[in-house]
């Protein structure tokens, strides 16, 4: 049976992201950009229910929520060439169109009013399922619709879908490049809390590393957003492959998501893929790979120059820093001997640096490639990582909150909504408080993690 999956696509970036994820499985699945299924694609052994359901006119939607509070985004893929694809019912865009200003706060209360409304989209797509798995949130965690309405959103799910799973493809900004969202460190922080607290399992997509992966690895000289939104969609499509074109594992979600995370708190996952390529203007950009066989294959993803998560996160501390679980989807022509012989390889050289208080090892589940999309690779692989390196992240997000907050920097921005305001027209910085906490439990968690003791140390006596 399947295990269906509803995708929210929330703020400016969410949409974008979820825009190029439905092209690809359209392409995957054979389904043109109206949502019907082409004729050489009728015979496919592939599961299209999971993330789509087929209207009475035999058209397939997709389980897609299209939410924004201002009206650009949506206007765009309305008017583009896939506008008969999604539901119009699914789509929200707020009455006033103003947008959060880039304001978490503006987000989340904007949500708040119009909670009825959305909860009602929700529970009108889960009427459609047999037997719903779970959520797929994408969106950014720095500017307002997606950061505040993604954490309203994140709250709603798990008070009133609390036994369903809650999986998010979250972009963090780009900490080389100076920002224009001035309290970005704030809105980044109380974004981080609810998927801290709220999410199962939270993909990390790092803004600073999709622009050196797309100049180093793509030789794109000045990435644009739709090039490092192609980026995430590819890790967004192969992550699901697994799921829409089933074999005796890592079938369903709870499948793949318990193979990673051993334990809840350490929810946050690192991305890689190899060998990229791009859709571009002038045809197909290309990685500089000719061959590639499943040893090169693993071994490449094992490379932080691969890795979707900043070279600063990585290679900080980097001898203590330690991977928690590996997870390989290996798509294409793949010998199940090959694998084996690769992990020996991989173990005999040490390439990964493994925890002393649980399974070293790497998981790898091998996938079909869609018979409808040629590729220029025999083999490619996504790896999904529990890293412990991920706490650097975290830490210089809150060093940035704490740069901010010291100074108690445009906090004029939130003082004018109810959680901010100590009901005397003061700043009320309780949340703030609150969150930096949270996020600093949860770095400390990662760190904890490095040492062998680990098990001890959580231990409840």
């Amino acid at each position: 049976m399947p295990r269906e999956i509803i995708c929210l696509q929330v703020g400016q970036c969410g949409n974008q992201v979820g825009t190029e994820f439905w092209k690809k499985l359209c392409a995957e699945h054979g389904i043109s950009k109206d949502g019907r299924l082409e004729d050489f694609a009728t015979q496919g052994e592939d599961r299209k229910d999971v993330f789509f359901y087929q209207a009475d006119d035999e058209h397939y939607v997709p389980r897609a929520l299209l939410l924004d509070l201002e009206p650009r985004v949506i206007h765009g893929i309305r008017t583009s060439d896939i506008c008969n694809l999604f539901n119009p019912e699914n789509v929200f865009i707020s009455k006033e169109g103003g947008g959060a200003g880039n304001i978490w706060a503006s987000g989340f209360c904007q949500a708040e009013k119009v909670q009825e409304h959305l909860l009602d989209m929700i529970d009108r797509e889960a009427e459609y399922c047999d037997s719903l798995e779970g959520f797929c949130l994408s969106h950014s965690i720095a500017g307002g619709t997606g950061s505040g309405m993604g954490s309203y959103l994140l709250e709603a799910l798990s008070d009133r879908w609390g036994k369903k799973l809650v999986q998010t493809y979250s972009v963090f900004p780009n900490q080389n490049e100076s920002s224009d969202v001035v309290v970005q460190p704030y809105n980044s922080i109380l974004t981080l809390k609810r998927l801290t607290l709220h999410a199962d399992a939270v993909v990390v997509l790092d803004n600073t590393a999709l622009n050196r992966i797309a100049v180093e690895r793509l030789h794109v000289e000045s990435p644009s957003f739709h090039v490092t939104n192609s980026l995430v969609s590819t890790v967004m499509a192969a992550s699901t492959t697994t799921l829409r074109y089933p074999g005796y594992m890592n079938n369903d979600l709870v499948g793949l998501i318990a193979s990673l995370i051993p334990t809840p708190r350490c929810h946050f996952l690192q991305a890689g893929y190899t060998p990229l390529t791009l859709e571009g203007d002038r045809g197909q950009v290309t990685s500089t790979v000719r061959k590639t066989t499943v040893l090169d294959v693993m071994r490449r993803l094992l490379q932080s120059k691969n890795i979707m998560v900043s070279a600063h996160a990585r290679s900080k501390e980097s001898l203590n820093a330690k991977y928690i679980s590996i997870l390989n989807i290996i798509q294409g022509e793949v010998d199940p001997t090959q694998v084996h012989k690769s992990l020996q390889r991989i173990r005999e050289r040490k390439l990964a640096n493994f925890i002393e208080w649980g399974p070293a090892s790497i998981q790898v589940a091998l996938s079909k490639k869609s018979p409808y999309v040629q590729t220029a690779h025999r083999v490619s692989g996504l790896m999904l990582a529990n890293h412990t390196s991920i706490r650097h992240l975290f830490n210089r997000s809150l060093s940035h909150y704490d740069q901010l907050i010291k100074r108690v920097a445009f906090v004029d921005r939130y003082q004018q909504y109810a959680m901010f305001n100590d009901g005397h027209g003061n700043f009320a910085q309780e949340e703030f408080d609150d969150a930096r906490a949270i996020v600093q439990s949860m770095s400390d968690e990662y760190e904890a993690c490095e040492h062998d003791d680990y098990i001890d140390r959580t231990r409840v006596y």
